[in-house]
């Protein structure tokens, strides 16, 4: 029967990762449709920034942890010897722990128990990560009194953290960009076939901005995108497409999860910023790769030592680079370079 639950709560989950919603949102939507299945007398959701594994903003359940506990939560997640954090539980192989699994000793000692729950009259925690790809996107804890969390809960827990994740690191792109107060996200959702089962008004105006290069110019990029999408190892694929004005946009694509052997893809479109372009301009200018990097490095503010330290290579060598780099773009020197390539001055038209 859980097994049926779980197929259920991944089928909205995905849907709510095509809706639009920011982190914030989509994890308060999620937390509803888990705790339908788990009950917990607290629940608390965390983003988790993938590159350093940091806690990066949280949403609670219907009941928050008292305010005069938060410090101290916060404290003994990041302390040193702490079974089952956030940042553990992303490194293991299956992303979910109970609490009274852990070895005896670890249990009796275990500060966030000692120091948080139980004075609060709590007993048992579960807890989970939501990563897909590789990369950990988001986390969970729940606690409860009276039973401890069954077998059967972790396992759908489980079994949907993975849509979780996905869904996550789309609201992440939402949340990246700055929909609110706008047009609203563009968003396309693609069936098994490639072809768009799911089109938002705000993306259909990039599919009729597209299709007058020439007539089903849009599902051609789109397939292109979904494809690089499926064979990517980490699930997400990047293209940037010049429009009939000159402009540019970014189509990038992100797996999400599908209990029918076809995965689903979920494509956000977007005006090109200049950090989208700088690297595809460089590339045009003709730049080898390692005056490509260089050349980023000074766009960035780098001095050349702080180049050469984080490119491990001679100051002599990196100055080298730049005069190649300036003969090929025209430009005498670095403030010219920056100037030609700045980032801002590289935006959608």
């Amino acid at each position: 029967m859980w097994e049926g639950r779980a197929r259920a709560a991944r089928r909205d989950i995905a849907a709510l990762a095509t809706s639009g919603l920011g982190v914030a949102e989509l994890h308060a939507a999620a937390i509803e449709v888990v705790e339908q299945v788990i009950g917990d007398d607290l629940t608390c959701w965390a983003a988790i920034d993938p590159g350093t594994l940091v806690i990066s903003s949280m949403t609670s359940g219907r009941t928050r942890i008292p305010a005069e506990y938060e410090p101290r939560l916060a404290e003994t997640e990041y302390s040193p010897d702490n079974p089952n954090s956030f940042a553990e539980l992303a490194k293991r192989p299956y992303p979910v722990a109970r609490l009274s699994d852990l070895p005896y000793r670890e249990v009796v000692g275990h500060r966030r128990l000692n120091e948080v729950w139980r004075p609060l009259g709590i007993e048992h925690e579960l807890r989970a990560v939501f990563s897909v790809d590789g990369d950990c996107w988001g986390a969970a804890g729940f606690v409860r009194g009276g039973t401890e969390f069954t077998d059967r809960e972790v396992e759908f827990l489980g079994s949907v953290a993975p849509a979780i994740g996905a869904a996550t690191r789309v609201a992440v792109r939402t949340d990246a960009h700055g929909y609110r107060g706008g047009v609203g996200p563009s968003i396309v959702v693609t069936g098994p076939s490639g072809a768009p089962r799911a089109v938002t008004a705000a993306a259909r105006s990039w599919q009729d901005a597209l299709n007058e290069i020439a007539p089903g110019r849009f599902d051609t990029l789109l397939l292109a995108v979904v494809t690089g999408t499926r064979a990517a190892a980490n699930g997400t694929f990047q293209a940037r497409v010049q429009t009939a004005t000159g402009g540019w946009v970014v189509m990038q694509g992100s797996r999400l999860i599908s209990d029918d052997g076809q995965t689903e893809v979920v494509v956000t479109i977007e005006p090109a910023s200049g950090r989208h372009l700088v690297g595809m301009l460089l590339a045009a200018y003709g730049l080898t790769a390692r005056e490509r990097e260089i050349c980023l490095e000074v766009i960035s503010g780098h001095t050349t030592t702080e180049i050469a330290d984080r490119l491990s290579i001679s100051p002599h060598t990196i100055q080298d680079h730049l005069k190649s780099a300036f003969t090929k773009v025209g430009v005498r020197s670095r403030g010219e370079l920056v100037a030609t390539l700045r980032p801002d001055d590289l935006t959608y038209h």
